[in-house]
């Protein structure tokens, strides 16, 4: 392999080191480090410096990167709380959020904006679960009501996005018919994977085995959930479908298995983050700005008036459905749970990274779509800490019915 190779990949390494640590000296200037990651992926990359390009191993850690970041967004969901009236709150708000893309998406392609309304509206329904969980977590807010409700309309969000991404726009060219037929064939994998999973925990024997090597060199809850991600991640794309969907679909699979009552293995979930935050999902962020067409942006002033446009499609698409949790939440909390579900970026990278390639949408259309996301990012966690921060001890959000065990 050319030394070049290693050499750019030092520079993306050495960013990701960085970005963080000068966050992190500057304690208040409130920026998530993706952003920091992203804008200076963009300086080194060809837009700007052209000090890094995207070789080989570059790709195939940033493959890995989205990978990771899809997988630990499903890990985050909660099979207790995804259920009853949460469930169904997150769920009319996708819908709502679904109907209102549907309009914009067709409002831009009627003025010229974009030329695949279906795809823009799509791209527009997701939400970064795996930004705004760090944000509800500073906020002590994870494991509220509040957190929960936010939590669950960004995983609906996000799968029913990536669902329907792999349905209407796929790689391999097969019809609506042929990917839905596909997708049920993994799914069937899937729950086929997670009884067989299910079933190898519970042999004692290999419970005993797990339980001694878990915390050794071997680290094998950490193989063994590795084997998971990439195994889906490689079915799917065996299967023409997109590798975020095997990625999501991994974590969520351990979420509902892994529930760790009996606390033997407490730090799976730390070392997964400490794997994915601290070496491959950085590299999939700095990597993101160095692909980032700049000079596509800035072509024509129309495609710099596209990022306005598509801040504002982010907020009325997913901001706007938080109205349906009039009845769970006080006014200020739905204000912040529709700032924090208009937040939006990896998706948004991989998803415009797809419609480039099919050539259903333009690369300006792209960049702009993706600078859009770095705003939302920029700007809705840290106006959301804000809001809840003024919130705190003035109100209160009110209680959503508890839901008996037998209600599920």
């Amino acid at each position: 392999m050319p030394e070049s190779g290693f050499t750019d990949l030092l520079i993306v390494v050495a960013i990701a080191f960085g970005a963080p640590l000068l966050l992190g000296l500057a304690p208040r200037l409130r920026l998530p480090a993706v952003v920091l990651e992203i804008v200076a992926g963009i300086v080194a990359g060809p837009s700007v410096l052209g000090w890094v390009h995207i070789n080989e191993p570059i790709s195939i850690l940033s493959i890995v990167g989205l990978a990771f970041l899809l997988f630990l967004a499903g890990l985050e969901i909660d099979p207790a709380q995804l259920r009853g009236m949460v469930l169904r709150l997150a769920a009319i708000g996708f819908l709502v959020s679904v109907g209102i893309a549907l309009a914009v998406g067709y409002t831009l392609s009627g003025v010229g904006l974009v030329s695949s309304p279906l795809l823009v509206a799509i791209i527009l329904t997701a939400t970064s679960l795996g930004v705004i969980v760090p944000v509800l977590k500073d906020a002590g807010e994870i494991s509220s009501q509040f957190g929960q409700l936010v939590i669950a309309a960004a995983s609906i969000a996000d799968f029913g996005a990536i669902i329907l991404l792999s349905i209407f726009f796929s790689r391999n060219g097969a019809g609506v018919g042929g990917q839905l037929a596909l997708l049920g064939i993994f799914g069937g994998a899937v729950l086929i994977a997670g009884l067989a999973l299910a079933e190898l925990e519970h042999i004692g024997r290999l419970s005993q085995v797990l339980l001694r090597l878990q915390d050794t060199t071997a680290q094998i809850r950490i193989r063994g959930a590795f084997v998971l991600l990439i195994g889906l991640v490689a079915l799917a794309s065996k299967l023409g479908l997109e590798v975020i969907l095997g990625a999501f679909a991994a974590g969520m699979i351990l979420a509902v298995l892994d529930r760790d009552t009996m606390r033997t293995h407490p730090l799976l979930h730390v070392k997964l983050d400490g794997a994915g935050y601290g070496i491959f999902i950085p590299v999939f962020f700095v990597a993101s700005g160095v692909r980032f067409d700049l000079d596509a942006l800035l072509a024509n002033a129309s495609a710099v008036a596209m990022v306005p446009i598509f801040v504002i499609a982010l907020i009325v698409v997913r901001g706007l459905p938080a109205i349906v949790y009039r009845n769970a939440l006080d006014r200020g909390r739905i204000i912040v749970s529709g700032i924090l579900q208009a937040t939006s970026l990896p998706f948004i990278v991989a998803a415009t990274a797809i419609g480039v390639e099919l050539d259903a949408l333009s690369k300006a259309a792209g960049a702009a779509m993706v600078a859009a996301g770095l705003v939302s990012v920029l700007i809705f966690p840290v106006l959301g800490l804000t809001i809840l921060r003024h919130q705190r001890g003035t109100s209160k959000s009110k209680a959503i019915p508890a839901i008996p065990p037998a209600a599920t």
